[in-house]
């Protein structure tokens, strides 16, 4: 493995031995993720070029790797290795109930419909941390629909859905949570649904007794079983129109007749694939439902 050098006197922006970020070569970020998918079955070949190589020049810099080269070299010598780059390359961030009319939308406009099913099923695809599943999981319930749900929430990082199933978050992003929660219509005070603990809110187990946390790569794996609602929001971003319309084409598979889908406030499938394959409910919150062929 090579041998990591210093961090800390490194220039913002650059990568180690000075390389600006637009410097990073194409070719060796694609011989990286080429030996990532052939060692490890990761695919982020179709992942988007400049969001990539900035996750990259990052995790050159913080773990001490002076080329991509040497970071290659590590990661193939070392799971642990690709591990820490896992956690680059996927970037764990979200929040409970962002774009919180978004959640209004969906309990206003999507409920009502869902409430006319027997039971439900529901795949939060990519669902980092988990913030998003127990903000539906919450939203499901004071709609009267959780215990009639399963939810299957995967992502492609392990150590993200390890926390996702702990239901344990920092207790100094609750004020944000509850916030979003609050203008979301939440009807109830948000900490009744969990406990403070030290410095961190431990939600309820309740929230995620119907919750199955599954690895799954929208790269590479295939739909779940039928579905009534998918939610996908900030992940198509990352990825190129290829690997967006893979996505897209997995979630319309997996809706019921007339299923709802769920993007992120800058997605959009206008030039995708399957533009004509669902119809705007709320063109503003980026919640569409399935149009039969």
């Amino acid at each position: 493995m090579p041998k990591k050098t210093d961090t800390h006197s490194r220039a913002p922006g650059h990568a180690p031995g000075g390389m600006a970020a637009d410097d990073l070569p194409e070719a060796d970020l694609h011989l990286l993720v080429q030996a990532i998918y052939s060692q490890y079955s990761y695919d982020f070949r179709d992942y988007a070029g400049a969001s990539q190589k900035r996750r990259v020049i990052k995790a050159l810099a913080q773990l001490g790797y002076p080329t991509i080269a040497d970071l290659q070299a590590a990661v193939a010598n070392d799971p642990v290795v690709f591990m820490q780059l896992l956690q680059y390359l996927t970037i764990p961030v979200s929040e409970m109930f962002r774009d919180p009319s978004f959640f209004l939308a969906l309990r206003q406009q999507v409920m009502p419909v869902l409430r006319t099913y027997p039971s439900l099923k529901i795949w939060v695809a990519g669902c980092s941390t988990g913030e998003e599943v127990y903000s539906l999981a919450i939203l499901l319930k004071e709609e009267g629909l959780l215990d009639r749900s399963l939810i299957y929430a995967t992502d492609i990082n392990p150590k993200s859905l390890a926390k996702a199933r702990q239901g344990i978050f920092s207790l100094a992003s609750i004020q944000g949570h509850t916030a979003n929660y609050q203008a979301a219509g939440g009807q109830q005070a948000f900490s009744d649904y969990y406990t403070a603990a030290y410095d961190a809110a431990v939600f309820d187990k309740s929230l995620r007794d119907n919750v199955t946390f599954a690895d799954h790569s929208l790269a590479t794996d295939s739909v779940f079983s039928e579905t009534q609602l998918v939610l996908c929001r900030n992940v198509l971003i990352y990825f190129n129109k290829k690997l967006q319309d893979r996505a897209l084409g997995l979630f319309h598979e997996s809706l019921s007749h007339r299923g709802f889908m769920g993007l992120g406030s800058k997605e959009s499938i206008d030039f995708s694939g399957y533009a004509t394959r669902f119809e705007p409910l709320d063109r503003p919150e980026r919640i569409f439902r399935k149009l039969e062929a």
